[in-house]
């Protein structure tokens, strides 16, 4: 039975790692699990522990007849931060494989969270700006659309960082970024020599302003049984669409002022896409770089883009073949979840690094967009709206089903493998057969070695 003082240390080790993982993105059924699996492993058996969308709380009693402890832990930062997630993961599992006493697993991760980054803040937002000419080149835009795309998420990014560091809401950083887009978009329409489709400007602008991360973790948590978090999640998603639409509304408004004619706009529908291949090239640029401005690890970022190319693929075949557009989809996110588990122990990252930049090209946020745009113009454009809102809830349900799925179906695979190879290997030619040392040969090594 731990002491009172190692108990509070305990828990308090649990609460820090469950923000850094909810913060990051990680559904709140991981985050749960992740929490227990520590506190089991450091001596505190069965704890309750809460996770919602804006805070974590954990509790623990030794015995019915005396208090309990509680702790609880707000969650203030929402960056996305793949590098000090994997280092986080790598502290987990030594935990949990007993390499980690408790103390040096408290030291680790406040070195973790109180260091910087290798990557320059500036490679971030080329990074951000690879990326929506990633989703240029797969709506299917020229080299003037790709170029506009790079220059006018790059502006955004640097709006939103010196917004952020003035600690303006994610809303009205949401308004800024919408508007500096369709400035950008109607600067360069208004030039005598170009001739632009907006609507396809406007959508690779704003690409990384859309909230389908947020709408499908919702699904997600919903999914898993977490219902408080996911309605959480998902108005977040619906207010920072709705941040956009304004910043959108906002340029074109000043656009019409200074004599620009725009007409309507109707981002989402795109130009005619020039097939399969230079869609699978754009998603692979625009997960990779995605993952890149996430912090991901380097050696992580072929394997990203080469799994967004395939996953593309798969859901414009299907949907070539008639087969609709929901189930192709859920067929590439069940590919995506199926081979990032694997893929994710050989390259060391969790699954999650590879899952979510591989499904950036697939999720609906241009969808939740013209679908919020059409419900706010009304009369009949409400049923248009309606039907594209349908449509991105179909989309995202199927991303995140597909995922868990696979996620599912992967981890006893990967199990059942192993113990095939046990058996069945004999005298080896090449390739050594390494069994995972149980803890006792661990702590019998480690014993060897200080005696």
């Amino acid at each position: 039975m731990l002491e009172a003082r190692e108990l509070n240390l305990t828990l308090d080790f649990c609460l820090r790692v469950g923000e850094l993982l909810l913060s990051s993105g990680a559904g709140a059924a991981d985050v749960t699990s992740a929490m227990q699996s520590l506190s089991w492993q450091l001596g505190a058996r069965n704890p309750e522990v809460d996770v919602t969308f804006t805070s974590l709380s954990m509790s623990y009693q030794v015995d019915p007849e005396e208090p309990a402890f509680v702790l609880i832990r707000q969650v203030k930062q929402r960056d996305i931060d793949y590098e000090h997630l994997t280092q986080v993961d790598h502290l987990m599992r030594d935990v949990l494989n007993g390499d980690c006493e408790l103390k040096e697993a408290r030291t680790r991760l406040a070195r973790i969270v109180s260091s910087g980054h290798t990557l320059p803040r500036w490679a971030v937002t080329l990074g951000w700006g690879a990326m929506c000419a990633g989703v240029g080149l797969q709506l299917g835009g020229d080299e003037v659309v790709v170029a506009i795309a790079f220059v006018a998420a790059v502006c955004i990014d640097r709006v939103q960082m010196l917004l952020a560091r003035r600690r303006v809401p994610f809303f009205y950083r949401q308004v800024a970024g919408g508007g500096v887009a369709t400035l950008i978009a109607v600067g360069v329409a208004a030039l005598p020599p170009v001739d632009l489709d907006l609507s396809l400007v406007v959508s690779a602008n704003i690409v990384m302003l859309l909230a389908g991360i947020g709408f499908m973790g919702a699904l997600q948590d919903a999914l898993s049984g977490f219902h408080v978090t996911a309605g959480a999640r998902l108005t977040e998603a619906l207010l920072a669409t709705a941040g956009i639409i304004a910043g959108v509304s906002g340029g074109l408004q000043v656009g019409d002022y200074f004599g620009v004619a725009v007409g309507r706009l109707d981002p989402g529908t795109g130009a005619d896409l020039k097939g399969v291949g230079l869609m699978a090239a754009g998603a692979a640029i625009c997960a990779a770089a995605f993952a890149f401005a996430a912090y991901a690890p380097r050696r992580s970022l072929p394997v990203i883009g080469a799994v967004a190319a395939i996953a593309m693929v798969i859901s414009q075949s299907g949907n070539a073949t008639g087969f609709g557009r929901t189930w192709p989809i859920a067929t590439a996110a069940f590919f995506v979840g199926l081979v990032a588990y694997q893929l994710a122990a050989r390259l060391r990252v969790p699954p999650l690094v590879l899952v979510v930049p591989a499904v950036v090209p697939m999720l609906p946020g241009l969808s939740i967009y013209r679908g919020l745009t059409l419900l706010t113009e009304g009369g009949d454009q409400a049923s248009e709206g309606l039907l594209a809102i349908i449509t991105a809830a179909s989309i995202a349900l199927a991303l995140a089903a597909g995922v868990i799925l696979g996620e599912f179906v992967a981890q006893p695979l990967r199990r059942e493998a192993r113990r095939l190879e046990s058996r069945l290997a004999g005298p080896r030619l090449v390739g050594p057969l390494r069994a995972r040392p149980t803890r006792a040969n661990r702590r019998e090594r480690r014993e060897r070695q200080d005696g």
